[in-house]
């Protein structure tokens, strides 16, 4: 039998003057991470210190030979960069490499996202927001830019270049894609209305926070939950019934640091759950170095879809996982908030009286039970107010 051949690829990114290394090299985790999801395995990682992105390479043109003469050596078929490239700056860059495929945190992104989607309306979803990330780098996605359609007979002896075909077919395709997803958008939508007025929960968060996890534990139902980012695409509800007061929950997919704005405009309608429910349950990984950056992200990402005005409760997840490194109290540097105990970070965030919050771990089922109560007593207060006549809640 034989073996699927293993893809490998290295990773790049740059340090800008009032860039901190650190973050730098977490994003590169993730950019390391995002690959794994989508079956290529990390092998270097390259960072170069500019004061700006070149125009032409985004890296310097020696760092590029650097780059290329590795992966070469090493038989590694990608070069990913952790930012957006533009087209020009993908073409020279694959030109100086030669042989190797260059890629951009987006257009991975919107890969994973294409072999994640299983139903037909995110197959869709998809589609559209890589043809609209398609379409301005055509001129470095085809080798026959120089032919020539039609010949004889055609308007002023030339016949339509194959770049303007290409980009008519693209956006042609485009359209057909907004009629089709604008219909299923008109059918969800009657299907959200028909639901009548019953209280909507939605379970938001970033990427891999355990969102499904949860969804799992507070409606009893199956959903498709792993270890690995964007495990989760379409939007699922489900009815949950804590003692006597029914919701809908809904969980959605998860969010994340320069989500491609392709995707955010292509699965706006499935964020409508998001934009129509009454509270926002934002699920937080508390384990994660990052996690504050991370909660940044998402409330950045629902402001940019209508929903940051939103009542939100905030679960701080997988205490279960949670490291902290002990201060040495004769040390000459302050403590950090790596310093912090799980204790001192529970205290600090319930102080701060911004939004209620909580502290559990969905996958040893600590704090469940007080977090059921706490959604139970949300939900019974819109319930009585929609329904002042339904007094057996109370």
């Amino acid at each position: 039998m034989m073996q699927e051949e293993t893809i490998r690829a290295v990773f790049v990114g740059i340090i800008k003057q009032n860039d901190e290394e650190d973050r730098i090299r977490e994003y590169l985790d993730e950019l390391r991470f995002l690959a794994e999801t989508a079956g290529i395995v990390g092998d270097k990682t390259f960072i170069q210190k500019v004061d700006r992105p070149d125009g032409a390479t985004y890296i310097r043109s020696g760092k590029v030979e650097e780059i290329g003469r590795y992966c070469e050596e090493n038989s590694i078929k990608y070069c990913i960069f952790d930012d957006e490239l533009t087209g020009m700056q993908q073409r020279n860059v694959e030109r100086m490499m030669k042989n190797i495929i260059v890629i951009d945190r987006t257009s991975l992104i919107l890969e994973i996202f294409a072999q994640r989607a299983k139903t037909s309306y995110a197959k869709m979803q998809v589609e559209l927001a890589q043809y609209n990330y398609m379409l301005p780098r055509l001129a470095g996605m085809w080798t026959h830019l120089e032919r020539q359609r039609g010949g004889r007979g055609t308007r002023g002896g030339m016949g339509e270049t194959q770049i303007e075909a290409d980009r008519r077919i693209v956006k042609e395709r485009i359209t057909r894609l907004k009629e089709q997803l604008s219909k299923v958008d008109r059918q969800m939508s009657t299907q959200r209305s028909h639901r009548g007025q019953m209280v909507r929960l939605a379970l938001v968060g970033y990427t891999n926070a355990g969102k499904s996890t949860l969804m799992n534990l507070l409606s009893k139902s199956d959903v498709f939950a792993e270890n690995k980012l964007f495990a989760t695409l379409d939007t699922t509800v489900r009815k949950v019934v804590i003692e006597n007061v029914p919701f809908l929950l809904s969980d959605t997919v998860g969010f994340i640091r320069k989500l491609p704005t392709q995707l955010i405009e292509a699965f706006k309608s499935t964020l409508d759950e998001v934009r129509e429910a009454d509270i926002l349950v934002h699920v937080v990984d508390i384990s994660h170095p990052g996690f504050e950056e991370q909660m940044e992200v998402v409330e950045k990402t629902l402001r940019e879809i209508n929903a940051g005005n939103k009542p939100i409760y905030v679960v701080f997840n997988k205490i279960d996982a949670y490291t902290y490194k002990e201060y040495d109290q004769f040390s000459l540097e302050p403590p950090t908030k790596e310093n912090r105990t799980l204790e001192e970070l529970r205290n600090s965030w319930i102080a701060q009286e911004k939004s209620p919050c909580i502290f559990i771990s969905a996958l040893t089922k600590e704090g469940i039970p007080k977090l059921r109560n706490d959604l139970y007593k949300m939900v019974a207060e819109i319930h009585a107010g929609r329904y002042p006549f339904n007094n057996f809640l109370w």
